[in-house]
């Protein structure tokens, strides 16, 4: 897909996105639903017996995993004719069947608000039998809520970005990649917030 936001200023950016979104097929409302439903089957889940999130706990990544292969397979099992769990190489999380233009990159994090990628993301594409690394992304963060001492999904976002919005770590060591707060400002739209974390915000914005 060429890039909508080539020659425009950053202040209309986030029109661009909005617009992007709103042409997308996909139900955000419903995916909402589809992420909180697979977070609560994890921990319903067990594993020789053993309750996940009560006799064993997964670590982020781990989490991270589970939460992004179930949104996946879900959605595609609601609509198997429509989307398909990508497995291939150069598949998307997300397939859409009928133009893969609209097919999506699923990121999680443990972290509050940022997501990450690895250093390969701020680097060309170099291979066409790997993924394309610009398109639509649907970001989860999920961490511990202070209160219960549950995990729970913290924010789901929608967006759309290019590899040139991914930066590489400068170190040569370095092997992750994010992104800059005009890019989560003005290519994601909040989809979903914890109660948790609204009211974080509220109360900071009181003090």
């Amino acid at each position: 897909m060429k890039s909508p936001y080539i020659g425009k200023d950053e202040n209309e950016w986030q029109e661009i996105t909005q617009n992007l979104l709103n042409s997308h097929p996909l139900n955000q409302k419903e995916i909402v639903d589809i992420i909180l439903k697979a977070w609560d089957c994890i921990f319903e889940s067990k594993i020789c017996s053993l309750q996940i999130g009560k006799d064993i706990f997964p670590n982020p990544q781990m989490l991270g995993y589970f939460i992004e292969t179930l949104t996946a397979v879900k959605l595609a099992e609601k609509y198997p004719h429509i989307w398909k769990h990508g497995t291939e190489k150069h598949e998307k999380d997300i397939v859409y069947l009928q133009n893969d233009d609209f097919s999506i990159e699923i990121k999680s994090s443990s972290h509050a608000s940022q997501i990450f990628g690895n250093r390969s993301y701020a680097q060309e594409q170099s291979d066409n039998a790997t993924k394309d690394k610009s398109g639509f992304y649907l970001t989860i963060n999920h961490g511990l809520n202070e209160e219960t001492q549950q995990f729970e999904i913290k924010l789901i976002r929608f967006g759309f970005l290019e590899h040139t919005d991914w930066r590489g770590q400068k170190s040569a060591k370095g092997q992750q990649a994010n992104l800059s707060p005009k890019v989560y400002k003005n290519k994601f739209v909040k989809l979903y917030e914890s109660p948790e974390k609204s009211k974080k915000k509220r109360n900071s914005k009181t003090k």
